[in-house]
């Protein structure tokens, strides 16, 4: 385990199954023991989100367009936690101002990520 976790208990719910189970992190020595997980995917689950947690994000731009003044995008991928106030600072300053559809890249590469942020609708695909 890599030794930037911070050593402290912890109770952290899995979401990679249905169980939603409970797992208890309790410090042992530099890493953690861990409790209450019924497969060993809560256990990788568990140390992705003490080390480097990653989310998707969802979130929208501005347009020129009266009819439709945002549209809805989000990540093609998952990014570090700690990025996300990086990228909805880049999607603060775009503008779109051309007709988009759903799937269409509207940022490619956000913000050094390797994840692009793309439109989730077709409010302004031309018909």
């Amino acid at each position: 385990m890599r030794d930037t976790i911070q050593l402290s208990e912890k109770e952290i719910v899995c979401i990679v199954c249905p169980n939603g189970c409970r797992i208890k992190c309790t410090p042992n020595g530099s890493e953690y023991s861990f409790s209450g997980n019924k497969c060993k995917r809560g256990i990788a689950y568990v140390e992705a989100e003490l080390t480097r947690p990653m989310r998707s994000l969802t979130s929208s731009v501005k347009t020129v367009f009266s009819n439709a003044p945002v549209v809805s995008v989000r990540t093609d991928g998952e990014i570090e936690k700690s990025r996300i106030q990086d990228v909805l600072s880049a999607l603060g300053k775009v503008t779109l101002d051309h007709p988009v559809k759903m799937g269409d890249v509207i940022i490619p590469n956000v913000c050094n990520t390797g994840v692009n942020m793309i439109c989730t609708s077709n409010r302004l695909a031309r018909h």
